[in-house]
């Protein structure tokens, strides 16, 4: 069932930024391999948003590697949790979510998580099973094991409370929540990425408290955005969501730089170790084109979410669009009954047909030089469109057929 131990660590080693403690984490592997018991790897997910990013799978791949060398993967939902709200990295309090919202971003999660991790092995529990069901006496001697001053060696808790920004009691109970996690799963691992660091420390103190032998953590980083320097994030629209098209995954892939595609290769990509090394080593040496390596990496994304056949037609939708200077084959089309005498004003236009999100950033988007109409860059956001059929393009990827209607 399991590789050797050493052959184990060298592939959870992938990509991660911190083992604490490896040698803890190595015996485990030992005992495991000789016993041919699994290990309980524990990775814990609010449901606070619904869509998953590139970003989050950087997480669910690692879990997807333990599941491959056997162990036993959780995969926790933290419905209670969500309804308190990570206060990691926050400057302010964050607004609970509701119940009923909670459960419908559960729901989304367990749909998308399972087009990486292997359904069969992932075992997937809510942590309102057992906090539920916590009487007050029990949540007042959970908070008893830890004391506010340990809590304020947390960054973001130390920065607003030096700066007098409000801190609630119940954002206190959320790492001891989590925590209390660990030693309700009794997980001999669990997995989080570095801005989690303090939480899962604390799961280690509480199983200790608890009588329970401490889990090794394994963090990961934060994947950079397409911008390359800051996280990868939907609010900053410098991602990959797994539920976009697969033409929309491909084309957000090939406009990764160089050094940014080899981390997304290290961190995403299912190549082996010794592949990995080896594409390094042909790159580097020359004998293997940058492009090539980024065409091979955007059709594994594509295809890991939308199949084989998806990803080859979006690979020729892309190689006809940007090598070739064509257009995809089924362009949106927007039909004007009403043509204003004066003209259309484009900023509307691409707003209501969901191009962007507001006329504001429609405005942002044509000053930058970024909108054409028939391959010519639209200037101005005051210039109005003459009445006629055209072909708006927006950034990269985005194309739109403005006609009047027929008749």
């Amino acid at each position: 069932m399991f590789l050797p131990p050493d052959e184990q660590l060298a592939i959870i080693k992938r990509g991660a930024t911190e083992i604490l403690v490896e040698d803890e984490l190595a015996a485990k592997l030992r005992a495991s391999y000789e016993k041919n018991t699994p290990l309980r790897i524990k990775a814990g997910f609010d449901p606070t948003a619904p869509d998953i990013h590139l970003g989050h799978t950087v997480l669910l791949e690692q879990m997807r590697r333990f599941q491959e060398l056997g162990h036993h993967t959780i995969f926790l939902i933290g419905d209670f949790t969500g309804m308190i709200g990570d206060p990691t990295g926050r400057n302010e309090t964050r607004p609970p979510l509701t119940r009923d919202e909670v459960l419908a971003n559960a729901e989304t999660y367990k749909a998308q998580v399972f087009k990486i991790l292997d359904p069969e092995k992932t075992e997937v529990v809510f942590n309102s099973r057992w906090m539920n069901g916590m009487t007050a006496v029990e949540l007042i001697r959970l908070a008893g094991r830890y004391t506010v001053a340990r809590m304020l060696e947390r960054e973001d808790f130390k920065t607003r409370f030096q700066s007098q920004t409000a801190i609630g009691i119940h954002e206190f109970m959320y790492p001891l929540i989590q925590g209390y996690d660990s030693v309700v799963l009794k997980a001999d691992v669990e997995l989080g990425g570095t801005d989690q660091r303090f939480n899962l420390i604390v799961g280690r103190e509480l199983q200790k408290e608890f009588g329970q032998r401490p889990q090794s953590l394994v963090f990961m980083p934060l994947l950079e955005g397409l911008d390359g320097v800051k996280k990868m994030s939907k609010s900053l629209g410098n991602y990959i969501g797994i539920s976009e098209p697969a033409r929309e995954i491909y084309g957000k892939t090939m406009s990764a730089s160089d050094d940014l595609m080899i981390r997304y290769y290290q961190l995403l990509s299912r190549l082996s170790l010794s592949e990995f090394e080896d594409m390094k080593r042909a790159m580097a040496s020359g004998a293997l084109n940058p492009k090539k390596a980024k065409e091979a990496l955007a059709l594994e994304l594509a295809a890991r979410f939308h199949g084989e056949e998806a990803a080859a037609a979006a690979k020729e939708e892309f190689e006809s669009v940007f090598a070739q200077k064509g257009a995809p084959d089924d362009v949106q089309v927007f039909e004007v009954s009403d043509w204003p005498a004066d003209g259309l004003w484009l900023p509307g236009v691409l707003r209501e047909t969901g191009i962007v999100k507001s006329s504001g950033e429609a405005i942002r988007l044509i000053k930058q030089g970024a909108v054409k109409i028939d391959d010519k860059v639209w200037a101005s956001p005051d210039e109005k469109l003459q009445r006629g059929s055209v072909l708006l393009k927006a950034g990269k990827r985005r194309f739109l057929r403005i006609a009047p209607a027929a008749g």
